[in-house]
C-alpha cells in the first residue's frame, strides 16, 4: 500500500526535523524517542523539556519535491494522489521548534501542490496560531487562501478524555479534511456527539440529548472547503478515523470491542474506516497455529476481561483458536484483519 513508507495510510513518511517530548498516554512508550536514543548512542538527545530538535539534512528536504514531480506517473498507476505523512519522528506543532522551520516547511507544502500533506499531532491546540505564524512569515498574507487543498489536518486519540478534549480543536481549525489516528487505542471512545453535533440521531435537531451538545462551538465553525460562491463556510467534519493497537516489547493490549465500536460509528455515519494493526495482541483466530511464546497472567480490563497465561512452546493441545481471547503474538503475526476483514477505508 505505501511507496516508500511501512505505514499502511501513507504512501511516504517525512520528517522534517527529529524530537519531541511525551504530552499523553499514547506517547508513553514512543517507537521514536528509543529509535532516537539508539542512534545517540543511548540517550534520547532531541527528546524532552529542553532538548533541541534536530533538522534532518538538505536532501531530505528535496524529496517531497520529486515525489510532486512523478504526480502523474503515479495518478495513471493508482487513480489517486500520493498522501505524505508528517511527520512520524517528531510533531510539526511541537512548541520547541523553531517557528522557521515552520514557516520553511510549509513553503515547501506550497511548492509540492501534487501531494497530499497528512499533518498529525498531539498538539492540535496549537495548530491554527502556528500555521498561522508560519504563513505570516512565509509571506503569505492575505493571499494564504488557507485551509489549502492538499493539507489535511489530523489529531492523535488514545481515550475518551482526549477525544472530549481534542476534537473539538480539530473541529475548529480550518483545514480542508480532518482526520483522526485512535493509535494506540487504550479504551472505549464515543465518536458520535462529533459525527452528529446538531442531534439528530434522537430526532431533535439543534436540542441537547445526552450524547449530542447543541452548543457545541463546532457546528458553525469554520470552513472545510470554501463554498464556491464566495459564501464561505460549512459545518466542519470529520473526514476519516485511523484506528490501530500499539506494538512493542511493552505494548498495551487492544480491547476488540473498542475497534468494534468505533467501526460500527463510522458506518453508521458514512465516515472512512481504517484499521491500520492489532499491533503486539491479538484474538487468537489473527494469530494463527501453535503460540510459541508464554505471557504472565495480565488483568487489563478489570472484572470484565482478563488473559490467562499461555503456554509454552509445544505444550499439547493448545491453540490460538483457544483461550485466553487475546494471545501476544507480534505484529507481524497480528496482522490487520479486524473479523476477518481489511478495512481500508479512505476519504475520497
Amino acid at each position: 500500500m505505501s511507496e516508500n513508507s511501512k505505514i499502511e495510510w501513507t504512501d511516504h513518511t517525512f520528517n522534517p526535523w527529529e524530537g519531541c517530548q511525551k504530552v499523553g498516554p499514547g506517547c508513553d512508550h514512543c517507537y521514536a524517542e528509543t529509535r532516537n536514543a539508539r542512534f545517540a548512542g543511548g540517550n534520547a538527545i532531541n527528546w524532552g523539556p529542553g532538548a533541541p530538535r534536530r533538522l534532518t539534512a538538505a536532501a531530505n528536504w528535496h524529496k517531497p519535491v520529486h515525489w510532486d514531480k512523478a504526480h502523474s506517473e503515479f495518478f495513471a498507476k493508482h487513480g489517486r494522489r500520493q498522501r505524505v505523512f508528517c511527520a512520524s519522528l517528531a510533531d510539526v506543532f511541537d512548541n520547541a521548534v523553531p517557528e522557521g522551520w515552520r514557516a520553511a516547511l510549509f513553503d515547501l507544502i506550497a511548492i509540492t501542490p501534487n501531494l497530499d500533506w497528512l499533518l498529525l499531532t498531539k498538539r492540535i491546540g496549537n495548530a491554527e496560531k502556528m500555521i498561522t505564524r508560519a504563513l505570516e512569515i512565509g509571506g503569505y498574507g492575505t493571499d494564504a487562501r488557507w485551509p489549502w487543498a492538499n493539507v489535511w489536518l489530523g489529531a492523535t486519540i488514545v481515550n475518551q478524555e482526549e477525544a472530549d478534549r481534542d476534537i473539538p480543536k480539530l473541529l475548529m481549525t480550518p483545514a480542508r479534511r480532518r482526520f483522526l489516528s485512535m493509535e494506540p487505542l487504550l479504551g472505549p471512545v464515543d465518536l458520535l456527539p462529533f459525527f452528529d453535533p446538531t442531534g439528530n440521531c434522537c430526532m431533535q435537531e439543534m436540542q441537547s440529548c445526552e450524547n449530542c451538545p447543541a452548543d457545541a462551538p463546532w457546528i458553525h465553525g469554520p470552513t472545510t472547503e470554501y463554498a464556491e460562491d464566495g459564501s464561505g463556510y460549512s459545518s466542519p467534519t470529520i473526514d476519516w478515523v485511523i484506528v490501530g493497537g500499539e506494538s512493542g516489547n511493552n505494548a498495551r493490549p487492544m480491547h476488540p470491542d473498542w475497534a468494534r465500536e468505533i467501526r460500527g460509528q463510522c458506518e453508521d455515519y458514512g465516515v472512512p474506516f481504517l484499521f491500520k494493526q492489532w499491533g503486539e495482541w491479538a484474538p487468537g483466530e489473527n494469530c494463527g497455529g501453535p503460540m510459541t511464546r508464554t505471557e504472565r497472567t495480565a488483568d487489563w480490563f478489570g472484572d470484565e476481561w482478563s488473559f490467562g497465561t499461555l503456554t509454552p512452546r509445544g505444550a499439547e493441545g493448545m491453540h490460538c483458536d483457544d483461550e485466553p481471547l487475546l494471545y501476544r503474538c507480534g505484529k507481524k503475526k497480528a496482522g490487520r484483519h479486524l473479523d476477518g476483514v481489511t478495512h481500508d477505508g479512505f476519504p475520497s
